[in-house]
């Protein structure tokens, strides 16, 4: 008899060299390197040659995959007329779109060669960043800002949102944060865009199913739940008296616990450090402040961890960053776990095609003709 579980929880669906994770011991690593060396030492661009290649690039590695990062960047002049006409209130729908729009302008869409996928994954990468800044420039009606090309992705990102180049904490603060979001296994987009790709459909439709997976509130969207919680709240007191009701009323405190870590989410170790020192630089300590309370209180009431959806929030906040735009920016950093795992999936190819535990009626129903019904 088969072995069912809902939500597939603790059932393997695939081998991968890219990421490993440990639940108990808090363990989560990019092709064999500790989150917490990456975060320390690493950049952002480092991590995705790490996460493609499965090793740290050379100097002369990284200089190339800086220089095609930085080409790629501008879109297709199609996809920024879209971007000028769409709704301003759903950035996720709009980059979801736009990002599949890209598969139709690539110059390499037909072909599935690894030199072109790989050619594809530096692209998207490059261009899914310049889709998230250049929508909310033109919703607001400003001028698009083109990008620097002595700026590295986390500091260009920056710059061509809010029109200021951001200075080297800022670009520090942000760069960590993409290398902490990079990847995470066979979470829900991750597997959704190796399913995809296990098709052998192309590298963009693969990375558009993984952008709707992560659009889901049980996935990507907690962030922006956290910081609407704290701004709502408007003082610590309040806030504890709000999370104290929600517990009451045993309503999900967003930001909290995990389906994975059984203790701290190591993410959540940086994040939380990382909103203490942009609270103290931007004026926004309160945010760090009360989430460190509300956190204490769900450690000792429930016994659950922060993720890293919960000091995500503030730290983003403090960086100037739009709330409806910590989700895409979500998206940006795990293009590059994204495309790593899709590139690995068509070098090791199998169609993934599950079973279902059927729980219907009986085979062999009566016909019942339509006037007899």
């Amino acid at each position: 008899m088969a072995v069912t579980q809902a939500g597939l929880e603790g059932i393997i669906a695939a081998e991968s060299d890219i990421c490993f994770i440990d639940g108990d011991r808090g363990i989560l690593s990019y092709q064999g390197y500790n989150i917490h060396t990456l975060a320390d030492h690493a950049t952002f661009e480092e991590v995705i040659y790490l996460l493609w290649h499965g090793r740290l690039p050379k100097q002369s590695e990284l200089d190339a995959l800086k220089v095609d990062l930085v080409r790629y960047r501008p879109i297709p002049k199609e996809v920024v007329e879209f971007l000028g006409k769409v709704p301003k209130g759903a950035p996720m729908d709009v980059l979801r779109t736009a990002v599949s729009m890209l598969g139709l302008y690539d110059p390499k869409a037909r072909e599935n060669s690894p030199e072109a996928n790989e050619e594809k994954a530096a692209r998207l990468m490059a261009q899914t960043a310049t889709i998230v800044t250049t929508f909310d420039r033109l919703r607001n009606g400003k001028p698009v800002v083109e990008g620097d090309p002595k700026l590295g992705l986390a500091a260009n990102f920056l710059y061509t949102l809010t029109g200021k180049k951001p200075d080297d904490v800022m670009e520090h603060v942000f760069d960590i944060a993409l290398t902490l979001h990079a990847d995470h296994e066979l979470n829900a987009s991750t597997f959704a865009a190796r399913v995809v790709a296990a098709t052998l459909s192309d590298i963009h439709s693969a990375v558009t199913a993984g952008i709707g997976a992560l659009k889901g509130p049980l996935h990507g969207g907690a962030n922006e739940e956290v910081i609407r919680m704290l701004l709502e709240a408007g003082d610590e007191r309040t806030a504890l008296e709000h999370v104290q009701d929600m517990l009451a009323h045993k309503i999900k405190i967003p930001g909290f616990g995990h389906r994975v870590y059984h203790t701290e989410d190591p993410r959540a170790t940086h994040l939380r450090a990382l909103s203490e020192e942009l609270g103290r630089r931007t004026g926004h300590l309160d945010l760090y402040l009360t989430s460190k309370k509300i956190e204490e209180t769900i450690k000792e009431q429930k016994h659950l961890n922060a993720n890293v959806d919960f000091y995500s929030a503030s730290t983003y906040y403090s960086l100037g960053i739009p709330i409806d735009l910590f989700t895409p920016i979500f998206a940006v950093s795990r293009m590059s776990g994204w495309t790593a795992h899709v590139l690995e999936q068509y070098r090791n190819n199998r169609l993934i095609r599950p079973r279902a535990d059927y729980t219907g009626k009986p085979v062999g129903e009566k016909w019942i003709p339509i006037n007899e019904r």
